[in-house]
């Protein structure tokens, strides 16, 4: 089985084909398809590249199933004797993708 490590929005990611992954939110429509050129390894059950940062010639070929936002995390901030505290919270938008194709060289 073909599998991956690719780099998108600043993070990476170990992929397999058919594999479902949230990363962080691309600017692609939902149920279009899109192409990670980014990829710092591939493996297949003989052969593994290491990248020098990438590996040539490799694409990981993914579709968008769906946008949305993680669960909410919360925070304080407080000043010890002062009487200030601040309570603050994020939801981080993500990209579901669906992992199609690894085309290797």
């Amino acid at each position: 089985m073909k599998s991956a490590v690719i780099k998108t929005g600043g993070k990476q990611y170990f992929v397999k084909e058919g594999d479902k992954v949230k990363v962080e939110k691309l600017p692609v429509a939902a149920g279009k398809k899109t192409s990670f050129p980014e990829v710092l390894l591939t493996s297949t059950d003989k052969i593994t590249k290491v990248g020098t940062p990438l590996v040539k010639g490799a694409v990981v070929e993914a579709k968008v199933l769906k946008h949305g936002r993680h669960a909410k995390v919360t925070g304080v901030k407080m000043k010890a004797k002062k009487r200030y505290c601040r309570l603050f919270g994020h939801k981080q938008h993500y990209t579901e993708i669906a992992i199609t194709k690894i085309k290797t060289q």
